[in-house]
């Protein structure tokens, strides 16, 4: 089970740090994407980071903005997202891939990759 938080309103410029929580012994086996979905748009990939930590994909559109890590002893996923802008402004949703799977930017950007999906945290970006 993914929970998802961390998400709020704030101004262009300003940073926020959303968290996918995870429950289960096996989250460290999970590779775990940020997807992200504006309304009357479909949902778009973020980030994505593999089960190791060694995989690391980003959207081009945040590439040198968001930063996506993993802390398996706390189960746990972060997005750093810096430098926010009105376009940012969406529902993220994490999701997990495993156990253990390795793939390329087409498998980890795919959405149907992905077998456990959290409920999504409003990021809103005024400017």
């Amino acid at each position: 089970q993914l929970q998802a938080s961390g998400g709020g309103l704030v101004q262009a410029g300003d940073s926020l740090r959303l968290s996918c929580a995870a429950s289960g012994r096996t989250f460290s086996s999970y590779g775990v994407g940020w997807f992200r979905q504006a309304l009357g748009k479909e949902r778009d990939f973020v980030a994505a980071i593999n089960w190791g930590g060694a995989e690391i994909y980003y959207a081009d559109s945040v590439k040198a903005r968001f930063t996506i890590s993993r802390d398996n002893a706390k189960n746990t996923v972060y997005l750093q997202m810096n430098v926010l802008k009105p376009e940012d402004t969406a529902l993220y949703y994490c999701a997990a891939v495993g156990p253990y799977r390795r793939g390329s930017m087409g498998f980890f950007s795919d959405p149907r990759s992905y077998a456990f999906w959290g409920q999504g945290t409003l990021v809103t970006v005024s400017s």
